[in-house]
């Protein structure tokens, strides 16, 4: 009866009286980074602000391409991302796969001194971090931005989770018609893993793509800057490029709006999907 009295009256649930504001309020700092980089330097610092452009200026683009390498940035953070994302699916599959079903001495207590890194301050790692490489001979490069995305105790435990989940009587079935154990890992588990892989690539993109701390520190070449770094290089101490800026973050933005947005239906059913036990 409730819910015949709700499509008379209300043709959707009424939690979207909640959502759509918030997601509104999400939504108002993007519009208005869009809208502030069609301004010009004089409509910026006006007070009072100016909410709206007066029109579609481009000086903040023409200056973006032409005085900085705001497209070499973008390649080397395509490259940076790219390399995170597919190591750690492979690393972290991989060792929870490990920790989840293979049976070796210390497994326990290697498994928890893995998840206990996590609770280290990241800033308290980059000075032995950024020796380290010194030696090796990876600073200033882009080996540096990415190598420590290649795996993280995050991604371990949400595997190793996962695969804890899955029914092991799939895998003794595997192994009766003869499949070993890697090809058991990659032709059964691996595929009923789809969901949390999904959701390990969409939290490695964002925090690769995104990281600005460690790459600030480890590179200084402007021609290897990620965008992130890139972008901060726009703010001076007297002076902001801000037409610049928001032109950047904007380009630097578009990319992952652009693949939420082919990948939604599939990113939505893998959170929904993540989010089921049974």
């Amino acid at each position: 009866m409730y819910t015949v009295k709700r499509r008379r009256w209300l043709p959707f649930s009424p939690w979207h009286l909640v959502l759509m504001p918030t997601a509104l309020l999400f939504v108002l700092p993007l519009v208005h980074m869009v809208l502030t980089s069609f301004m010009t330097t004089r409509e910026i610092n006006r007070f009072p602000p100016t909410l709206v452009p007066s029109g579609l200026h481009l000086d903040g683009y023409r200056q973006l391409f032409a005085q900085s390498h705001i497209l070499l940035w973008l390649g080397n953070t395509v490259l940076v991302s790219a390399v995170s994302v597919v190591s750690h699916l492979v690393l972290c599959s991989a060792a929870g796969y490990g920790f989840a079903r293979l049976r070796f001495p210390g497994r326990g207590v290697a498994f928890v001194a893995i998840v206990a890194t996590v609770m280290i301050p990241t800033q308290l790692l980059m000075i032995p971090t950024y020796l380290m490489f010194a030696r090796l001979g990876i600073v200033d490069t882009l080996a540096a931005a990415f190598v420590p995305w290649l795996a993280s105790a995050f991604g371990i435990f949400l595997m190793r989770q996962f695969f804890l989940s899955l029914p092991v009587e799939l895998e003794e079935a595997a192994r009766i018609d003869g499949c070993g154990s890697l090809r058991t890992f990659v032709s059964i588990v691996l595929p009923l893993a789809r969901p949390a892989l999904a959701t390990l690539a969409v939290f490695t993109l964002l925090s690769s793509w995104n990281d600005l701390l460690w790459p600030l520190v480890a590179i200084s070449d402007d021609h290897r800057y990620t965008l992130q770094v890139g972008l901060a290089s726009f703010q001076g101490t007297r002076r902001t490029a801000w037409s610049q800026l928001m032109a950047g973050n904007v380009v630097a933005t578009l990319p992952l709006v652009v693949a939420f947005l082919v990948a939604q239906r599939r990113f939505i059913a893998t959170m929904t999907f993540s989010g089921l036990k049974g």
